[in-house]
Order: C-alpha cells, then sequence, then structure tokens
C-alpha cells in the first residue's frame, strides 16, 4: 500500500514537473519591439534612445515573467512593450533570446 501511494506521489511531481518545462508566455500583440536605454529616474523610461513616461501602475515583467520594479530594468535589454491611451508605457516585457528570434522572424522589428 505505501508503495502505491509513493508511485502515485512521484507520478504526480514527474506531470508537474513535465508541464512547467514546456511553460511559454504569452506576449501582446499590439506591443512594440525596443531595446531599453540607460536607467531614467521614475516616471521616466528610455526605450529606443526616447525618454517615454511610465505609467502609474505600469508593471514589468522579466525574462521569467516575474514582475520587477523600474529600479531594475536592465540597461540594453530587449524589450516588447504597450502603451496606454495617454501614450504611457504601461508594460514592459523583457525578451528571452527565444522570443526576440521568434518576434524577429515574424517580421516584428
Amino acid at each position: 500500500m505505501i508503495r502505491i501511494i509513493f508511485l502515485v506521489i512521484a507520478l504526480g511531481c514527474s506531470a508537474a514537473a513535465a508541464a512547467q518545462s514546456g511553460w511559454q508566455r504569452t506576449l501582446p500583440a499590439q506591443g512594440k519591439l525596443g531595446v531599453l536605454g540607460d536607467p531614467a529616474p521614475l516616471p521616466m523610461v528610455q526605450v529606443n534612445g526616447e525618454a517615454l513616461r511610465f505609467a502609474p501602475g505600469g508593471v514589468i515583467f522579466d525574462q521569467s515573467n516575474r514582475t520587477i520594479v523600474h529600479a531594475a530594468l536592465p540597461p540594453n535589454a530587449s524589450v516588447l512593450y504597450t502603451t496606454n491611451t495617454n501614450g504611457e508605457v504601461q508594460r514592459i516585457y523583457i525578451l528571452t533570446p527565444d522570443e526576440q528570434r521568434a518576434l524577429e522572424r515574424a517580421g516584428r522589428r
């Protein structure tokens, strides 16, 4: 009986690990590609050499899809960003090399 319980737990853990290894995040279709510049004081952010205002309540996602603070933005990172109706940066996604290649192949430069 104990062996059966152990087997069920082991199979459950291996299934969960297999599911996580194939994880892929969904990036917004209306996003714009850019490269971060030098760090700028909040609420500004440098993208493609242009100073843009970071929206109140804006969110930054790192390559593992975790949220990070403005001060943790890595300079010269490739990003996909979205803007709100006021033209402020609403979301920033720091791209993995695979995501960047996929977007470039899709013609989103």
